[in-house]
């Protein structure tokens, strides 16, 4: 029997991680492994993962039966879908050739990620006799999609492409947000309890228009959603491809340099309030897009975890630190390539 693979795809802080984290928190101790796509200079979304998602206890989002921490892989080379030869075929015989290999493997995309170049590796021979993608799983932040961002703004999208240097295609964000849709075997919209109801169905009846015939879409909050309507979709997308149109079908490939990233130090802190204030105020005078990372707080015996989407921003204790454990505070700032890296680090840290 093959093993099964799950591509989950979306955006920067469509909800991603914390759904793969709330899917491990209740799996049930099948034997999983993660492949993720880190975007910056720190292994945030990996530390996401072990670390807890405030939701159960601190304890290791990982840390159950049939799921050590070497089963989470971390991609930080560039875009999957660009760099598949170099670094996710490699991982995927790794993975295969253990002694026991996962039951499902969970690849979580960076958010600029093509997900049909990436299911198309799977029809190479080595990987096709042994590992089916099970479904194509997109997740889209409803309430940016109702604001007219990715889809209907091509504008706001033209500002929202990420940096990485090794990405050979440059389609405006509202192409990428098209082949996420088409190339999904099923739609979460994420964060719908932002919404009211009328423009709730007023995106879903958008959305309709560019999927398949058959896929359906879910709306959740908070990335709570049951593994069993995740897993074991059957699709065998890799025998499908055809049918799952791509912009990047006939690309020529290109460079992408319109956004960049940095990381910016943090020191114990003394009022969390504070330092959430103060990136949300940086982040409406500069034209950042995502923030996230991990901070000490003074007499505090937890990690502080910050995360944010434009001026949403959320942060809690995802778990104890570590007895000798660094506990050197970092946030990766992303935005728009010329960000003030000074005047941010003063309006956040004073620095």
């Amino acid at each position: 029997m093959k093993i099964q693979a799950t591509v989950i795809t979306g955006f920067l802080g469509s909800g991603k991680t914390t759904i793969i984290r709330h899917l491990l928190a209740h799996v049930e101790g099948r034997r999983l492994a993660l492949i993720i796509n880190e975007f910056g200079d720190l292994g945030i979304d990996r530390e996401m993962l072990l670390g807890g998602d405030g939701m159960t206890g601190g304890k290791k989002a990982c840390g159950m039966p049939g799921c050590a921490e070497d089963d989470i892989v971390e991609l930080a080379n560039g875009c999957i879908c660009c760099t598949v030869a170099d670094d996710f075929l490699p991982t995927i015989t790794a993975l295969m050739d253990r002694e026991a290999p996962p039951e499902h493997i969970i690849i979580e995309t960076s958010g600029l990620a093509l997900p049909k170049p990436l299911v198309k590796a799977f029809t190479w021979p080595e990987v096709r006799s042994c590992v089916t993608v099970d479904g194509v799983i997109t997740v889209i932040d409803a309430a940016a999609v109702a604001a007219g961002r990715f889809a209907n703004d091509p504008e706001a999208v033209a500002r929202q492409r990420s940096a990485d240097p090794m990405l050979d295609h440059d389609n405006p964000l509202e192409e990428v947000f098209g082949d996420q849709l088409t190339c999904a075997d099923l739609v979460i919209l994420n964060k719908a309890d932002l919404l009211v109801a009328d423009d709730l169905e007023k995106v879903q009846r958008n959305l309709a228009v560019d999927l398949r015939p058959g896929v359906k879409v879910i709306t959740t909050r908070e990335g709570q959603i049951e593994p069993r309507i995740i897993l074991g979709l059957g699709a065998a997308a890799e025998d499908d491809l055809n049918a799952r149109s791509s912009v990047h079908d006939s690309s020529e490939g290109h460079d992408h340099n319109d956004f960049e990233s940095f990381t910016l130090a943090l020191s114990p802190l003394n009022d969390v309030e504070e330092l959430i204030f103060h990136l949300r105020e940086a982040t409406a005078a500069h034209d950042i897009l995502r923030v996230k990372g991990f901070a000490e707080v003074a007499d505090k015996t937890m990690r502080l975890a910050v995360q944010g989407v434009g001026t949403r921003l959320h942060h809690y204790f995802d778990r104890p630190w570590g007895d000798g454990e660094s506990r050197d505070g970092a946030l990766v700032v992303i935005g728009l390539r010329g960000l003030d890296r000074e005047a941010i680090a003063k309006m956040v840290i004073g620095g």
